[in-house]
């Protein structure tokens, strides 16, 4: 097996212990756009940090994953959740949150406007701009 295999799956192990505090952190939403009885992934928010870490993971859906994943793709109207997602009192969701309506807002006035109604900490602009 080759090394950078390797080190995912013991990546992804690690991640997996972080699970029942996430699920408990979340309560079971999705951490972006709250969608409940859906399956809900761990997702971890660049830059990673050397040892997976909680404070550097969201519980997101499947739909939201896709969405991230795929920005050529994205489907603008599932983001309006963002527009409450960027007050969330989670760094990790507001820098999500942060980078995707800065993408949103050159071609949708409603992305432009919830980033100037919102106010954010120096620490989540500094890490929004790691991207």
């Amino acid at each position: 097996m080759a090394k950078g295999l390797i080190k995912h799956q013991e990546r992804q192990q690690a991640l997996s212990l972080l699970g029942k505090d996430l699920t408990r952190r979340a309560s079971s939403k999705c951490e972006l756009c709250e969608a409940a009885g859906v399956r809900l992934v761990t997702f971890e928010v660049p830059p990673e940090p050397k040892e997976p870490n909680i404070d550097h993971c969201l519980l997101i859906c499947e739909e939201c994953k896709t969405h991230l994943a795929d920005r050529k793709h994205r489907q603008p109207d599932h983001w309006r959740c963002l527009t409450k997602t960027i007050w969330s009192e989670l760094p990790v969701a507001k820098v999500i949150a942060l980078r995707t309506l800065r993408e949103l807002a050159a071609s949708h006035s409603w992305a432009s406007d919830a980033l100037e109604n919102a106010w954010l900490e120096p620490e989540v602009e500094e890490w929004a701009a790691l991207n």
